[in-house]
């Protein structure tokens, strides 16, 4: 037997596979955001496709889904669950993580999840605002910036030979 690849601690066979195999088994949000990344892992380019929304017309980007799914996917963490506006709605935060090139990415999202004749869809994510370096809202003048440090522009040059 093999552990799920959705981080659950489950056996496959008892955890995302029977919802690959019938995706209204997805009984939460959450449930259905694991199994499509464990679709992902296992490259079940047609589960992932079906688990969107219709209103995605996902099948128009069969080539680009594909392509993500094919990715070297090494890892997923939930973050949080929310209830949404009304009980056919529902969120869930997440981080996935995958390797490209030899370096591992994250990839966050808090996914939209809508329930229709008794089945969750994926419909669409938001991505978290990256965090704003406080150096940003000072003037150059007031700025205390060492010599080595990096430059507030974001470019990984130093400071003094970028934007100081």
């Amino acid at each position: 037997m093999s552990s799920c690849p959705c981080g659950s601690q489950q056996e496959y066979n008892a955890c995302c596979q029977p919802i690959h195999q019938n995706p209204k088994l997805a009984l939460t949000p959450e449930q259905l955001m694991r199994s499509r990344y464990s679709a992902h892992v296992k490259q079940l380019v047609d589960y992932v496709i079906d688990t969107y929304h219709p209103s995605c017309e996902a099948e128009n980007e069969r080539e680009a889904i594909a392509e993500s799914v094919l990715s070297d996917w090494c890892g997923l963490e939930v973050t949080s669950t929310e209830s949404g506006s009304h009980t056919d709605e529902g969120f869930v935060t997440f981080k996935a993580f995958f390797n490209q090139d030899g370096q591992e990415y994250c990839l966050e999202e808090r996914s939209r999840f809508i329930r229709e004749n008794d089945q969750w869809y994926y419909i669409d994510g938001t991505f978290p605002e990256p965090e704003q370096d406080e150096r940003l809202t000072q003037s150059i003048k007031d700025l205390k910036v060492g010599r080595n440090d990096p430059c507030i522009c974001g470019s990984g040059k130093k400071f003094k030979k970028c934007c100081g």
